[in-house]
């Protein structure tokens, strides 16, 4: 994973940029459409538990489970080919457990205008091969 460093300044606005590093890319399918044909906010919700969890599992060299998420506003529905973007930051490290906010950015399926989504924290907490909360081996200070 890489720290996101560089933005097209043409598409977004100097106030509003994305904040952390980017942990998960991916297209918006038809599979996670609503009966409206936008994308399921659930859908959007557990991608975004996926990159904390994935970010987490990297800090912590290991095994993660989700604890916590905390509550998410839309501010813009999410079409279907909308490249969303997840970029992850640490807010507080623990013993055996992590919070990290998650912003959800998506590029318009034209390419042309990048927007925020929503934003979330998630709580993950290191587990052993168990199920059992263990010591996390952290590798960011």
């Amino acid at each position: 994973m890489e720290s996101h460093t560089e933005i097209d300044s043409e598409n977004v606005s100097d106030e509003l940029t994305p904040t952390g590093e980017l942990t998960l890319k991916l297209p918006a399918s038809h599979a996670a459409t609503n009966m409206f044909g936008d994308v399921y906010g659930g859908w959007v919700t557990s991608q975004a538990v996926l990159a904390a969890e994935m970010r987490a599992a990297v800090e912590s060299e290991g095994r993660v489970a989700t604890v916590s998420v905390g509550s998410l506003d839309f501010f813009s529905p999410v079409l279907v080919g909308t490249i969303l973007c997840f970029y992850t930051d640490i807010v507080e490290m623990g013993r055996s457990s992590v919070r990290l906010r998650v912003e959800v950015w998506g590029r318009c399926p034209d390419g042309r205008a990048l927007r925020k989504v929503t934003e979330t924290e998630c709580v993950i907490v290191a587990i052993d091969e168990d199920g059992h909360i263990r010591r996390a081996q952290y590798v960011t200070p």
